[in-house]
């Protein structure tokens, strides 16, 4: 059984997270239901939550500022909100729980799955990520990432990261020092994630940082050689836009 807590200045909200986890989450039992974020610090204090479900925008004091009320977090984090596609960019490179209003039971049920098999309370490093992420305001490709792997979170730096090729359910990344490393994640995530002028998904299965291209070859359809020497070919429906890049130049 899971142990939750639900905190969500909306009346709506609470009542529909119930109904969803009763219908949905049958596994998931709930201790407390709160209307703000001082009653979900008394409530995280008395209860002991496994996860707690997390408005961002309440009054008085948001979900962030409640965090940080606690020395060390012991509890699992999904915060809920409403935000728009750039803060969730901001949630998916901090490898942080998160669930969009109106929430889809498909998702909720795949949060808990998730919860069920990688318990593991969030760092200060990821709150940190996530924070600076979502104050940018030139949306452009975040400075670190928190990557899920195996043996637990990786924190790095966006500038070393030379590729990402899917392999089935997961991506494998290969950076500068040489290291790949498999990550918890399909490539479409990574791409979302690091969205912004230094990466280009020059191919399904390979997202690369063009900052890294050693050469590019027009002819056998296309392809580039990384500083790696890994050789990569682009698709035939992406290489306008990938030329498209260099032509100012």
């Amino acid at each position: 059984m899971i142990n939750c807590i639900l905190i969500d200045d909306e009346k709506n909200s609470l009542e529909m997270m119930e109904w969803l986890l009763g219908n949905y989450c049958p596994q998931v039992t709930i201790q407390a239901m709160c209307a703000s974020a001082e009653e979900g610090i008394a409530a995280i204090n008395r209860f002991q939550p496994d996860v707690i479900f997390l408005d961002i925008e309440m009054p008085h004091m948001n979900g962030f500022d409640m965090l940080e009320q606690f020395e060390k977090l012991s509890f699992e984090v999904v915060f809920c909100t409403a935000y728009d596609q750039f803060a969730i960019k901001a949630f998916k490179y901090s490898a942080l729980n998160y669930l969009l209003k109106p929430v889809d039971p498909a998702d909720l049920q795949e949060t808990i799955r998730r919860i069920e098999h990688r318990r593991s309370t969030p760092t200060r490093d990821q709150i940190d990520l996530l924070l600076q992420s979502m104050r940018r305001q030139d949306r452009v490709s975040p400075a670190r990432i928190a990557l899920t792997t195996n043996d637990g979170l990786i924190f790095v730096t966006t500038q070393d990261i030379l590729y990402c090729e899917a392999e089935s359910n997961y991506t494998k990344v290969a950076l500068t020092t040489g290291k790949k490393m498999v990550v918890a994640k399909v490539l479409k995530d990574l791409d979302e994630a690091l969205a912004g002028p230094d990466f280009f998904r020059v191919h399904n299965s390979f997202l690369i940082n063009i900052n890294h291209i050693k050469k590019f070859v027009r002819g056998d359809g296309g392809y580039v050689v990384m500083n790696d020497d890994a050789v990569i070919s682009i698709s035939r429906s992406r290489r306008q836009a990938f030329m498209d890049l260099f032509a100012k130049f």
